[in-house]
């Protein structure tokens, strides 16, 4: 007779942790950010997190470079503000706070319709098809006005209908709570569709699609199916922008959006799942606080995603996983001298660069303005040589201290990496 053998698996108390400070940050984040500027940052970062994680669906997880996925946000958006307006109006009954579902699921129709031709091929000739399919969409925005709006838009009120318990929409911090409970209920979504048979065979298709198909998996379908899910999951944010921003143009179709949605998922790092989190903070830091301090913002981060891409091509994912490993190898604490050298030094050749971009730009955009502006706190004087002089001087001197802590920060790194090696080789041999 066969025994029966029974473990206990214990829970992942690192899981519950990390979730319920998610969950807590989400819900205290108002309290500590008061101001109406705060409150409407951290709903759209709400967005932008569910939107890049959405798109990670494809690049990260599926390894599809896709030019057109604001094209089922967007879509989402339309779809949610026609559906407010019927509300409005009373022809439809649906509570405000059910309307981001019709947007994810217009996202999964269009996710569907479209996808059947574009998951058809990989690689390159994906991408290009997804750039053309954009690119028909937002031109198709310009040109049927009664569903689109035209230029102009279409714009509807949010506060509809008899208040629920008191909740009408109206404040800011109501509409935010709606977008974190989405964002919370959203993103274990998606983790959890990492932990499926689906996201495993996604993750495989990825990595080896020809194996895949001899064990009898069909990569087509797979992608497929992997597209319309990260359709519907980019149309509920379509409709949670639709609810904050009352109004709908065709800007959320167009391009520009399409690869905000790359840049920023690349620049939080795609082969992680909490990459796209850091580029949808970051996406909103840029797009709505880094145009408003200078007219050189989409520059900067050009250059960023340059230098992301040449040196740190996992995103900042990446280089916080990296040095998790050395801390939990004890081995962090070495690097928080040349951190901050590192830091220091990139913060002067950065001073001195960004005054140089500031002088050209006012030279090109604000003549009119006079000879001066202010700079980090200096004046300087674009028809002045002294300024221009000592803005090079700085970012020289700044470049050359950042490649001395460079060489000894890597020389140093190499040296813990080779201890780490030797520690793991230890315990495998004393295990």
């Amino acid at each position: 007779m066969s025994k029966a053998y029974y473990a206990f698996q214990p829970y992942n108390v690192g899981r519950w942790v990390v979730w319920s400070l998610f969950a807590l940050l989400l819900a205290l984040a108002p309290l500590v950010f008061t101001s109406n500027l705060s409150i409407s940052m951290l709903a759209q970062m709400g967005i932008a997190i569910i939107a890049c994680l959405s798109y990670n669906i494809l690049l990260g997880q599926g390894g599809m470079l896709s030019f057109g996925h604001a094209v089922y946000s967007g879509l989402g958006s339309y779809v949610a503000i026609h559906t407010l307006l019927k509300v409005a109006a009373g022809t439809l009954w649906l509570p405000v706070s059910l309307i981001p579902l019709v947007g994810g699921l217009a996202g999964l129709f269009f996710a569907a319709l479209f996808g059947w031709v574009t998951t058809r091929k990989a690689g390159t000739a994906f991408a290009m098809i997804t750039l053309g399919v954009g690119e028909l969409v937002f031109a198709l925005s310009l040109m049927f006005s009664d569903f689109f709006g035209g230029e102009a838009g279409i714009s509807a009120n949010r506060v509809v209908g008899d208040p629920v318990l008191g909740i009408t929409f109206g404040p800011a911090v109501q509409v935010y709570y709606l977008i974190a409970l989405y964002t919370f209920v959203c993103v274990a979504a998606m983790y959890a569709f990492t932990r499926t048979p689906l996201g495993r065979i996604l993750n495989a298709v990825r990595d080896n699609p020809e194996r895949v198909e001899f064990v009898g998996y069909n990569t087509q379908v797979v992608r497929y199916l992997a597209f319309m899910i990260s359709g519907f999951f980019a149309g509920i944010a379509g409709g949670l922008g639709a609810i904050q921003f009352e109004i709908v143009t065709a800007e959320v179709v167009g391009p520009l959006r399409s690869g905000a949605y790359l840049l920023f998922t690349f620049l939080g790092g795609a082969t992680f799942f909490f990459g796209p989190i850091i580029g949808g903070v970051l996406m909103v830091l840029a797009l709505v606080l880094l145009s408003e301090l200078t007219k050189a913002w989409l520059l900067y981060l050009g250059l960023v995603f340059l230098f992301m891409v040449m040196y740190a091509p996992g995103g900042i994912a990446s280089l916080i996983m990296m040095n998790l490993r050395v801390a939990s190898f004890g081995r962090l604490r070495e690097l928080w001298v040349s951190y901050l050298a590192l830091a220091g030094t990139a913060l002067v050749a950065l001073a001195g660069a960004g005054a140089i971009v500031e002088m050209v730009y006012h030279l090109q955009l604000g003549a009119t303005l006079g000879g001066e502006l202010r700079y980090l706190g200096v004046v300087l004087d674009v028809t002045s040589a002294q300024s221009w002089f000592g803005s090079v001087f700085v970012m020289l001197t700044g470049a050359g201290l950042f490649e001395v802590a460079r060489r000894h920060f890597r020389a140093h790194w190499n040296e813990i990496q080779v201890d780490i090696e030797k520690e793991i080789k230890r315990r495998e041999l004393a295990a």
